[in-house]
């Protein structure tokens, strides 16, 4: 197979730029009806959908995500880059949520059996994710699924690689850096002697550095990590989530972002409610707010250029297995260059602009 081009142009003209699906096709349609776009993608006034990545996995129909995005992108009126959601998968890297992916189920998302499509047999949504590329961009906007960093991508740009291949490039690399400095004996010999606790949420360890070291490393020394799951440092206290405590943490990158292009990504979760007002209540895994204090239309950052339109529809599974009907999980798109937030349930709200326009 030909290498992906990972640092890609970005479509010319007027966009809408959505945020994380995960498998809530019902939900994509109505966002899409909102923003003008007909059921295939057709939008009247030559706008193009760009999706940020993470299309599939928690919600009821990944597949029919990833065969709508798919058609779109073969007709030139989308695209899409990729997500540590395609990431797993590419890499059959088994996770709660991807389940569908391998004609499986687990025990977390039981309560989405009933309605919940796994991937068809014999299908070829490798192939098409594969294609994915890490990066868009053009003079006035930068996207990518998680973060920034310029020496991440300066690492993937042009390289003559797909994305799979470069990951695993850079994991032996790692590897081979974690045995050598011995930090990775170090680390296995703390989650050795806390092996129970780890996974016990009332244990509450004490902050395991090795193991943190350990961690933040391998996210850090690999540039598709960086890319689609952001940089992450050693935390000050542990926190659960996920099933573990956790000793590394996301850190707002967006802070130290000192270029004047805007950058919108998806990953890190957020709330708002219906008047788009920061909502603290959480339905992510137990990963810390990084938006408390921010309106849900801000741009953030130490030039207020960035904006994350993930609003945490990956934690819809959460609200029906607790019986909900109304949702505080919903799905955003920017419109570009209106700098508008649209909402698949509505409202659609001005952004606070945060940086002045070329």
């Amino acid at each position: 197979m030909a290498s992906t081009e990972l640092v890609a142009p970005l479509f010319e003209g007027p966009l809408d730029i959505v945020g994380d699906v995960h498998g809530e096709l019902e939900v994509l349609r109505d966002l899409m009806n909102r923003l003008g776009y007909d059921s295939a993608g057709e939008h009247p006034g030559g706008r193009r959908l760009v999706f940020l990545g993470d299309l599939c996995d928690r919600g009821p129909d990944s597949p029919g995500v990833i065969e709508l995005v798919r058609s779109m992108i073969e007709r030139d009126r989308a695209r899409c880059i990729l997500g540590n959601h395609e990431l797993n998968v590419l890499r059959n890297d088994r996770k709660p949520g991807n389940a569908w992916y391998f004609d499986e189920q687990h025990p977390w998302f039981e309560a989405e059996r009933a309605h919940s499509r796994p991937a068809p047999r014999g299908h070829a949504y490798h192939e098409f994710l594969l294609t994915l590329p890490l990066v868009l961009e053009r003079d006035d906007l930068r996207l990518v699924h998680a973060a920034w960093d310029d020496s991440a991508i300066g690492a993937v740009r042009d390289a003559p690689a797909t994305s799979i291949e470069l990951f695993e490039h850079h994991e032996r690399a790692t590897h081979e850096h974690l045995e050598q400095s011995g930090i990775a004996a170090q680390a296995k010999a703390e989650k050795e002697q806390y092996r129970s606790a780890i996974t016990d949420e009332s244990a509450a360890p004490p902050l395991l550095e090795n193991l943190g070291r350990y961690d933040e490393r391998k996210q850090i020394m690999n540039p598709v990590r960086v890319l689609t799951s952001g940089p992450e440092r050693l935390t000050e206290r542990p926190f659960f989530a996920n099933g573990k405590w956790r000793m590394c943490d996301r850190v707002k990158w967006w802070d130290e972002y000192a270029d004047d292009v805007p950058v919108i990504v998806g990953h890190y979760w957020r709330i708002a409610d219906h008047d788009g007002e920061p909502d603290e209540e959480s339905v992510s895994s137990g990963k810390p707010n990084l938006f408390a204090g921010h309106e849900a239309h801000a741009w953030v950052g130490a030039k207020q250029n960035v904006f994350c339109v993930d609003f945490s529809i990956g934690g819809r599974h959460r609200e029906r297995a607790r019986g909900h009907t109304t949702f505080k999980t919903r799905l955003a798109a920017v419109r570009w260059p209106e700098r508008e937030l649209v909402f698949a349930d509505g409202p659609t709200i001005a952004m606070v602009p945060g940086f002045t326009a070329d």
